[in-house]
Parts: C-alpha cells; structure tokens; sequence
C-alpha cells in the first residue's frame, strides 16, 4: 500500500461536463488506488444527459472502506474541476475551509449562454469566487495544452497529473501507465503518459 492517507476517508470530487472525460478520470483515479490496495467506492451524478450537462463523481479513498460512494455536504478534500463554474458549483456544497481545489479555467458555455438569455461570468471573478470558497486553489488551462496534443479531451489526463503533483495522493507515473494501459487503446498510450507529464509540470510550475 502506498503512503498513509491524509485523511481516511480522503473525499476527491471530480467534476466537469459531458464530453470532457469526467468519467475515465474518476475510474483511472479509483484504479491507481485499487492497484495499490486501498479500497476505492465511486458515486456518479449526471446533469442533462447530452454533451454539455454536468458530471460530477465522486471518490472516497481509504485503508478502511465501508463508507457510501455519495460524500457528505461540506466534507471534501480535493475539487478537480476541467471545467471552471463546475468549480464553484461544487465548492458551494461540498467545499469547507481546509479543501484544495484544481481547476481548469477554459470554460464551456451552455446553450443558454450561446443564445444569449444567460451571461457567463468573467475569468477573474470565476477565479476570486474559487479562492474564496477553498484553502488553496491550482490553476491552469489544460484545454489549451490538450489541444496541442490534438484533442481537448486530454485535458482531464492533464488534471489527473496535476493532481499527482500535489503529493496528496500516491499517484506515481509507473502506475499510472499500468492503468491507462488497460483502458485506451495502445496507440493512445504514449499520448495519455505524455498528457500526464504535462499536467504534472503545470502544478510544479506554481509551487
């Protein structure tokens, strides 16, 4: 088994929205602590069902096990947003004062903001209401590094690489290739390893 946890359960929300690989995140995260015998349980919530609804999971991460996939409000450690409001959206429930949070800052705007009838708000206010609600926030824009690698859908690889580089949880490289290996195809491996690697420097960078 890898390090002791912080915490036990350690409560991780991923959130984003459909298209943006919220799901094979989660599964991949869940995987890598499995593999390295912690016990992993995983709620899933969905918004609208099409792409662009919200997608939010759940992970709680423990020695022990035995705890519901569903976390208690207010009871998370770490918010790995890929997508900015989803940040703010689940802060505001499940946030306290000690939880970190790692967001991607590109948005992606709903119908209702492309036609018009809504307003989404400006990146420096999204950015001020994050560091609000959380001890410590990480920013970056993974979209923008996925798409350089040919498809935004790298992103949520990205975030997961961030995520290893916060030392919160024991998410080696080597395992992490394990793990991926088994869920893309193998053409698809050496990108995902580079996306994780990238993800990694992007917290680096800050610290």
């Amino acid at each position: 088994m890898g390090k002791k946890l912080s915490c036990d359960p350690y409560n991780l929300i991923i959130a984003g929205v459909g298209g943006q690989g919220n799901v094979l995140a989660s599964r991949v995260v869940g995987d890598m602590m499995i593999h390295q015998g912690y016990k992993v349980t995983i709620g899933e919530t969905f918004g609208a069902s099409q792409r662009g609804g919200s997608v939010m999971s759940h992970l709680r991460i423990s020695a022990r096990g035995g705890f519901s996939p569903q976390m208690p409000k207010g009871k998370a450690h770490m918010v790995v947003a890929l997508e900015p409001m989803e940040a703010i959206r689940v802060l505001a429930t499940y946030g306290n004062p000690k939880v970190k949070a790692l967001c991607n800052t590109r948005p992606i705007q709903s119908v209702g903001v492309i036609c018009g009838d809504q307003i989404y708000p400006e990146k420096k206010h999204i950015i001020q209401w994050i560091e609000s609600l959380c001890a410590n926030a990480g920013f970056f824009d993974t979209t923008k590094q996925a798409l350089d690698l040919g498809d935004s859908i790298f992103g949520n690889i990205m975030a997961l690489g961030a995520l290893a580089a916060t030392g919160d949880l024991p998410m080696p490289l080597n395992i992490f290739k394990t793990v991926i290996s088994k869920k893309v195809v193998p053409a698809k491996i050496a990108t995902n390893l580079k996306a994780f690697g990238i993800g990694m420097e992007l917290i680096k960078d800050k610290k």
